[in-house]
């Protein structure tokens, strides 16, 4: 059962979250206080009908992979389109997540980027935060020549799901930790924790509460200062 909306979990959740070698973020509505593929959707006039969608695939009741397509098949976004969103949107990272960030990558601990989302607009995210962009896993748009929607890269790990799970796996074969923890909102958050993959899930409410996520996480949280305070 999780341990829900407490700042002082049970001994072996606080243990193993101040032990983790590796922590992934999710980004849309975790590191961030917004989904970015709603933000963009609604700025191209499409917002309804993508956020609809977004709610299907983040509660588990429809593939990520066919969720994706779906919306970017509505949105027809471009280069350029995407380039003005940028300008007119800064990131709004969620509150207290630069400190957290930085108190972990200070202990040594492995700060990563596990996301849905693109990477066109996480990347100045992880410049912000001083996370290495080869520490960000997420999906790619893909252009046509004159700028115009071509699709996404279907062999980005996060673009499918279980993706999230694969690049847990990939991250501890590639850097050698023994010990990862998700911290995100969803269900593609939630499916990190596998055989192989996270050894623990936090899920984070402070943006949207899933109640089924909250049920099925190790720890459920609502405010980031108890990751801190946890650490401490």
């Amino acid at each position: 059962m999780a341990s829900v909306g407490t700042e002082h979990p049970p001994e072996r959740v606080r243990d193993r979250w101040k032990s983790a070698e590796a922590v992934c973020f999710d980004v849309d509505s975790t590191l961030c206080e917004d989904e970015s593929i709603d933000e963009l959707a609604a700025f191209l006039g499409v917002g309804d009908e993508v956020a609809a969608m977004t709610a299907s695939a983040m509660g588990g009741t429809v593939l990520f992979q066919d969720a994706l397509r779906q919306r970017l098949n509505i949105m027809q976004t471009s280069r350029q389109k995407v380039h003005e969103f940028l300008a007119a949107h800064p990131p709004r990272i969620s509150k207290g997540i630069p400190e957290l960030v930085s108190l972990l990558q200070s202990r040594g601990t492995g700060v990563f980027l596990v996301s849905g989302g693109f990477r066109v607009i996480i990347d100045p995210i992880a410049d912000i935060l001083k996370i290495p962009h080869d520490h960000v896993y997420a999906n790619r748009i893909l252009f046509n020549d004159d700028g115009s929607y071509a699709g996404f890269d279907e062999t980005e790990l996060t673009s499918r799901s279980g993706g999230k799970a694969a690049a847990a796996r990939l991250i501890k074969e590639k850097y050698g930790y023994k010990t990862l923890v998700m911290v995100g909102d969803g269900a593609t958050d939630l499916e990190a924790r596998q055989p192989g993959g996270a050894e623990m899930f936090i899920g984070y409410g402070g943006v949207v509460e899933r109640p089924t996520i909250a049920g099925k996480a190790d720890w459920y949280i609502y405010d980031i200062q108890s990751l801190i305070a946890a650490l401490q």
